[in-house]
């Protein structure tokens, strides 16, 4: 564009500053694509009244060259402003990952590992308090942040870059502390909103000092402030940097960077709030767990009560009281160590023993069923079936005594609800194990109960051995879940055909005492079969129908036909297919595995043939009230003919219309 002073879109405001005549100019804008970034101007054509087209064509040629340069020199700029950003949030990330315990200590962290790249002489950091407190002192009617917390600044950290670095540290800074004096920090943290002061000593709405702050002569001159908001959106602090070094204002770029930094760092906020939170829960739990061990530990009278009379303690016994049975099957229960032969060789503390198992006893709820009769019951059976049953032939000393001790826990704190309960009352338990969720809940009550010094047998095994009797708990207790047992059945049964194949026990036995896996199988389906073995039915019946009780009333929904309380009559035959179905499989795998084990499954036959009687016996009786409902019917329906057939008829009514 070339014009001249007579041109009405001239204005004499530079010539008037300046005292310069400008006759006319020749102007061009310098184009960034689509935008334009520059206007370059050549004033006062020498030698001519005015710019000719030739000017204007040689002008349009340098300012392809001047493009050029433009844009490369701008591509470095966004380089290096690309390159500050990565590095700040780089560092910035590297810290705050670092430092999780305590948000004062992350930012600044964070802010003083990136104070080469943020190109200012000085920035400060204010940190904002919500206080609670309860009318202590007087009602609050100063300005608050958007979210409506009281602005009231608790600490500010001043870091000097310029001349010799340093750090300063104002708890509860005074109002006319020169940072807040210009009520620039207070704006910022009420409004929420980003402040760039190009020009600090001519700034008419904030007050800042205009004379020198320290011995070095340095004075505000531009300033960058910005709030450090969290995830909640609520204002932690304020970001404020002063003195770009360079002398110019802070521009766009600045923005953005110290944007995307204090971001960052309000974001990070979350890091330690959910730190801190999780400290909390685990503080809690750890709180919960010392009550749980204190109502489950045994006290030392209650020690000495089994101590002083272990030694006189006969199995023929029979308890006067459910608090003597308890006693009672406690003691048998540590005779079972001493049995095994595993007290002496691992050495562990009688007292330990006794209290372990009196506590293991404790753990256990008063429930219909799942109480501590049932658990001594499992542990009992695994024992049998290790000494009795011969199986005790493939498993150490060490791999006996974790047997046992599985089956003592297997059912430890049992709610008297099954597993699908859980899932469908949303029990916490349910959330926090996937799958076999009373049974890994079992497990970890039995691991608490052995981290206790005072309770832990296994206090003197070394670390392998320690760690080999906490993996076969952990599959033994698993295996009690039955939807594991109907997986491993053919698995088991592969291991008893194979057993046949072996023309003596010694070459089977030794076979099987290095195969880890297969020994696993076994262990798992004994765990079935002594959690089945003692098997209540109207205890288990009755807890069944406690647990249908609570899914009509509470989960408003119509329990199966085994926990409905409204079909009892069903009961026997509910037994013979739960011992067709369940049962069956492994006592007769086992006997043809252990002709020693046999009797278990006369037993149940026997079990099952009375169960049968009585389903018949309720088979006979429905019949009869059918045949009965049905010879009722029959008699109702010929009294309804007879009755009929004497009726008088009724006139019919004539279909002919008569007009008179």
């Amino acid at each position: 564009m070339c014009f001249t002073l007579q041109d009405s879109h001239f204005s004499d405001f530079v010539d008037t500053l300046t005292e310069y005549e400008t006759k006319n100019v020749l102007a061009t804008p310098i184009m960034n694509g689509k935008d334009m970034v520059a206007v370059m101007m050549a004033v006062n054509k020498i030698g001519a009244p005015h710019f000719t087209a030739q000017d204007e064509e040689t002008l349009k040629k340098y300012l392809n060259f001047a493009n050029l340069v433009l844009r490369v020199f701008h591509l470095s700029y966004l380089h290096n402003c690309e390159t500050r950003r990565g590095q700040v949030l780089l560092w910035s990330a590297s810290k705050v990952f670092e430092e999780l315990t305590d948000i004062e200590r992350q930012f600044h962290k964070a802010l003083y590992t990136v104070r080469a790249f943020l190109n200012c002489d000085r920035y400060s950091e204010f940190f904002d308090l919500w206080p609670i407190l309860m009318g202590k002192v007087p009602p609050y009617s100063g300005p608050k942040t958007p979210d409506g917390r009281e602005v009231i600044f608790y600490k500010v950290i001043d870091y000097i870059l310029h001349g010799k670095e340093d750090i300063k540290v104002i708890p509860n800074p005074p109002a006319d502390h020169w940072a807040l004096v210009s009520g620039l920090p207070t704006y910022v943290a009420e409004n929420g909103l980003i402040c760039n002061i190009m020009n600090a000593a001519e700034d008419e709405f904030f007050d800042f000092q205009k004379e020198s702050l320290d011995e070095s002569g340095w004075t505000i001159k531009n300033v960058l402030s910005l709030p450090i908001i969290n995830k909640k959106e609520e204002i932690v602090g304020v970001a404020t940097f002063y003195n770009r070094k360079d002398g110019k204002p802070f521009d766009d770029m600045d923005e953005t960077l110290m944007e995307l930094l204090t971001q960052f760092l309000g974001w990070s906020v979350l890091n330690t709030d959910t730190y801190d939170k999780m400290n909390k829960l685990e503080n809690r739990k750890d709180i919960f767990q010392d009550m749980v061990m204190y109502h489950v530990k045994c006290r030392k009278d209650e020690i000495q009560n089994i101590m002083v009379g272990f030694s006189k303690f006969k199995y023929e016994t029979l308890p006067d009281s459910e608090e003597s049975e308890i006693l009672d099957l406690v003691k048998c229960g540590i005779k079972m160590y001493y049995e095994l032969g595993v007290v002496d060789k691992f050495h562990i503390p009688r007292e330990t023993l006794v209290r372990f198992v009196y506590s293991v006893s404790k753990g256990y709820r008063r429930i219909t069923y799942h109480n501590w009769r049932h658990g001594f019951n499992v542990g009992q059976t695994m024992f049998t079936l290790l000494m009795t049953g011969d199986l005790k032939r493939y498993y150490t000393d060490l791999e006996t005594m974790a047997m046992v001790t599985a089956g003592l826990c297997h059912d430890i704190d049992h709610r008297g609800i099954n597993n699908l309960y859980q899932m469908k009352s949303g029990n916490p338990l349910a959330k926090l194990h996937g799958s076999s969720i009373l049974e890994r809940h079992h497990l970890e009550f039995g691991k608490t109960l052995l981290r206790d010094e005072a309770l832990n047998i296994y206090q003197n095994l070394n670390r392998r051995q320690h760690e080999t009797v906490i993996h076969l708990m952990d599959i033994a207790i698993i295996a009690t879940d039955l939807a594991l047992y109907f997986k491993k059945r053919a698995m088991f049964q592969k291991i008893v055909d194979q057993s046949k194949t072996y023309e003596s026990w010694d070459g089977w036995t030794k076979y099987m005492m290095y195969e880890t896996t297969r020994k696993e199988i076994v262990m798992a389906m004994m765990m079935t079969a002594c959690d089945l073995s003692a098997i209540v039915a109207l205890s288990v019946a009755a807890e069944f129908w406690e647990q249908g009780d609570l899914e009509r009333t509470v989960l408003e929904q119509q329990p199966i036909p085994m926990m409905d309380r409204n079909k009892a009559d069903e009961l026997p035959k509910l037994q013979c297919g739960f011992i067709d179905f369940v049962c069956s499989f492994v006592y007769k795998e086992f006997s043809r595995f252990h002709v020693e084990i046999t009797p278990m499954l006369e037993r149940l036959l026997n079990n099952r043939k009375e169960w049968n009687a009585l389903k018949e016996i309720h088979e006979a009786k429905v019949a009869k009230l059918e045949e009965a409902k049905k010879a009722k019917e029959g008699a109702d329906d010929v009294t309804s003919a007879a009755n009929q057939g004497n009726a008088v008829p009724a006139p019919s009514q004539s279909k002919t219309c008569v007009i008179s």
